[in-house]
Parts: C-alpha cells; structure tokens; sequence
C-alpha cells in the first residue's frame, strides 16, 4: 500500500486526513525505519508495508463506533506504537495512553511524540500487570495489537477499563484462542458483543477486532502475576 492508496482505503473507512496529519505518518514511517536499524523496533520496514500493516491496520480501530466518542484509550504492550499512535495522530482530542516494558522502545516512543507534537499523548515505561494494577477502572476503551494471548491481555487490561467501557482486541487467527477466553470473559463480568472481521487490502489478510464490553467492577484479585497468568494458559492447552 503505497501513500495515495492508504489515503484512499482510509476515505473507506470514513477517514479524510488532512496535509498535517499526512506529514505526521510519514515522519513516522521515516523515524520508524531510521530507528529501527538500532533498536530493532519491527520486523516490518518496507514503506508499503508500514502503511499496511502498521498505520491501516491500527486505524481499523475506528470500525467500532464508541471509539468515535471515547475520551481516554489504553494501549497495553504498544512496541513501537501500535495502534496507539496512529489513533493519536488523527484523534488529538482523546488522551492516548501507551504501556510498553521495553525501555529502547520507550526511548523511541518518547522522541516520536516531541517530533509529531502529540500532547495528547501519554508514555508509562510498566509491566502491564503493575500498570493495571494502578490505573483501575480509568479507562474508556482499552486495546492491543497482537499482544501476547487473547486470555492473558485481557486479565492484564480489563481491571483498567471503566464500568460500560471496551475492550478491543486487534488480532489474526482469533478462533482457537477465543475458545479458551471466552468463559474467562465471562468470569471478568465481561460480555463480548460483536466479532468484527475484516481483510486488509492488497494482501486479503484476515484480522479481527473484538468488542468486549465490562459489566460491573474488576474483582481486584485481578490481574495476577504474569507469570501465574501465563502458567495457567499452558495447563490449559
């Protein structure tokens, strides 16, 4: 997907970026490839695919339409910033908040914010586990992009989501790991809602977001420890 092509599948989606913004994805795309021969950022350089992969798949976020209205975002294990950026950069009036455990990613996330001018946005260098821990029931929606398995980063975000607010999980592949999440959904006083597929263009990719709405207030036995969490998933497999 080259630049005119990620302007005109955005227009799809409802999305017309101005001449700032535009500037602002290329300078990312531009730090991103710069950056990364240092601190191997992404395995996905190629202008084409950054457009794609990256800045398109994070901004089919704005399929779910509560995102339109949300006032603060979560993104939990953002790497170099995805989704989280991309949505900053066309939503400067919602507080963006990004979690991410690797300080060389933190680093790059921090000059990408003083370059692109992004006062909306919020960097917290934190476990996911310490972060939610901390930050209960703050937020609007919360979601990820290909972060870890779908039962693990929804114990980790979903203690941070107000009552009524979404969880929105951007993955590929979800079937066999919805199948072992979904009563924990549930046990979370979680309630999913919609199963939103889609392809992304060029490559006809499957990826889905899901929308996961909280019931009532996250029992603060949650979340635990990665390690437990992660311990658990492997007996359950």
């Amino acid at each position: 997907m080259n630049k005119d092509e990620f302007i005109n599948e955005l227009k799809k989606l409802g999305i017309s970026l101005t001449q700032s913004e535009l500037n602002s994805f290329e300078t990312y795309k531009n730090l991103l490839q710069e950056y990364n021969k240092k601190f191997n950022l992404t395995t996905i350089i190629e202008d084409e695919s950054i457009y794609l992969k990256h800045f398109y798949d994070s901004l089919c976020l704005m399929k779910v339409v509560e995102l339109k209205t949300a006032k603060t975002i979560l993104d939990i294990g953002t790497g170099a910033g995805f989704p989280g950026i991309p949505l900053a950069i066309i939503n400067k009036d919602k507080k963006i908040t990004l979690v991410e455990s690797n300080g060389k990613k933190v680093s790059f996330l921090t000059f990408l914010k003083e370059k692109l001018n992004l006062n909306n946005v919020e960097i917290y260098n934190s476990r996911a586990e310490d972060f939610a821990k901390a930050h209960r029931e703050e937020y609007d929606i919360a979601t990820s992009r290909a972060v870890s398995h779908l039962k693990i980063i929804t114990e980790l975000e979903f203690p941070t989501i107000k009552v009524k607010g979404l969880f929105l999980p951007l993955k590929s592949n979800i079937e066999k790991e919805l199948e072992v999440t979904k009563e924990f959904i549930k046990e979370l006083d979680g309630s999913l809602e919609e199963t939103i597929t889609y392809t992304l263009p060029y490559e006809n990719s499957k990826r889905t977001i899901l929308k996961i709405r909280k019931l009532q207030e996250t029992n603060h036995l949650y979340p635990r420890d990665y390690s437990k969490i992660s311990k658990e998933l492997k007996n359950l497999r």
